[in-house]
């Protein structure tokens, strides 16, 4: 079965990251790119073609599926109704129009040439790459992203549909499948079918990194914005009068504590993060991005950085200031006790598909993050990329039919489980 899996996930792989999916932060409608339809249609009919019902492209680009179960629970009551997502867009900040993925077959363990420009994916900055000698890498050519965020995941996920429409004989409880677009600029979920309509007991977002990782933890996240208000008078008459918000800014951004950025942390370390500054003399704006694994740590980010800006007001006399939170997402942490199962049964699939399991923390948020939040508890599970949202992004091969395995795992364990556990 390893080998058709492996053909499988790979011929969709690269059918899915030819097509261009970008998201865009300044779209106005949802999705954000009209592109993203084009793989989500093609998905559409896919699924169509393998069987599913229920199978639905809205207008806002959240495709969903069903495919029954074959299985009764080993206790009373039928095995509970299993949700898999994965976004179809990729990172804006990286071209993924043209993608021209290299597929290395054999890798030697050598440094891998991007054709397209000529730089190196070079092996010391990539250690990960001396476990796949012998077997198969894709890479990007250089010059565009090759979109395993997450279009590997959205493959994993329709191989892993084959395969059980292959094998009638392999277990299953009723299995959920959601494509969603603009996960990469935060509103992945917006347009979200209600839970009651989705009608998942947990799930699970395809979207993680190295194989064998299941990821159970995000940030509290928070997006701060900053007003500052100064004065603007004729600057050849400004001495005693002119109040520069746009110096004020500045002076604000250089208080912020140096080990506390995100280039300057790792692990559970929070951040401060500005975004940008827009603005003239007389009011700048600053969105900064606050993030914490813990909710009171995250809320005592914000109250440093008003600390910061009243150090601020106090430097240059007349400034005012304005601060609002808005809130973006909690730690998945704190939602996934309700079923701790979601988490203890991806691990046991791990091994089961013959990995050794790592819970791990991730720095940043997921769909998942906002539907455990909504009350679906939805950890993270690998997908096998690295070097995300970048022109030196890989992926191999193996990892991505161990995904699939993992998924096929993890659906036979459910199927032996209730709803009310």
């Amino acid at each position: 079965m390893n080998q058709t899996i492996e053909k499988e996930v790979l011929e969709r792989f690269l059918r899915y990251v030819k097509i261009d999916t970008r998201s865009d932060e300044e779209g106005k409608g949802s999705p954000s790119t009209e592109c993203q339809f084009d793989l989500l249609k093609l998905l559409e009919v896919e699924l169509l073609e393998l069987g599913l019902k229920d199978v639905k492209l809205t207008q806002t680009g959240v495709l969903t599926a069903l495919l029954p179960g074959n299985v009764k629970a080993a206790s009373a009551g039928d095995a509970p109704t299993i949700g898999y997502l994965a976004h179809v867009d990729t990172y804006h900040g990286t071209s993924g129009k043209d993608v021209k993925p290299q597929i290395i077959e054999n890798y030697d363990g050598k440094d891998i040439v991007l054709a397209g420009t000529g730089d190196v994916l070079k092996v010391s900055e990539n250690p990960d790459l001396s476990g796949f000698v012998g077997k198969t890498v894709i890479t990007t050519d250089g010059t565009t992203l090759l979109g395993a965020d997450d279009k590997a995941g959205v493959a994993e996920i329709m191989t892993f549909l084959s395969v059980l429409k292959a094998n009638p004989s392999l277990p299953h409880g009723p299995v959920k499948i959601a494509f969603t677009p603009d996960e990469e600029i935060g509103k992945g979920t917006a347009n979200f079918p209600t839970l009651e309509e989705f009608g998942a007991h947990v799930a699970y977002t395809i979207d993680g990194g190295p194989e064998g990782e299941v990821e159970n933890e995000t940030f509290c996240a928070d997006t701060a914005f900053v007003t500052l208000k100064g004065k603007d008078v004729h600057p050849g008459y400004a001495k005693g009068k002119m109040v520069n918000a746009v110096r004020a800014a500045a002076h604000l951004i250089s208080l912020l504590p140096g080990e506390s950025l995100p280039e300057t942390t790792e692990g559970k370390q929070g951040y401060l993060h500005p975004l940008a500054i827009n603005g003239d003399v007389t009011k700048v704006t600053i969105p900064l991005l606050v993030r914490d694994f813990d909710l009171d740590m995250l809320k005592g980010w914000e109250g440093r950085l008003e600390g910061l800006i009243r150090k601020t007001c106090e430097a240059f006399p007349g400034l005012t200031y304005e601060l609002r939170a808005e809130h973006s997402y909690k730690n998945m942490r704190y939602y996934l006790d309700k079923e701790p199962r979601a988490v203890s049964l991806a691990m046991e699939a791990v091994r089961l598909a013959g990995m050794t399991p790592h819970l791990q923390s991730i720095r940043g948020g997921t769909d998942g993050s906002r539907l455990s939040e909504k009350g679906l508890p939805t950890p993270n599970i690998f997908e096998g990329g690295r070097n995300f949202h970048s022109v030196q992004e890989w992926i191999p091969l193996p990892a991505m039919v161990q995904a699939v395995q993992t998924l096929v795992e993890l659906a036979g364990l459910w199927a032996k489980e209730r709803v009310g556990g």
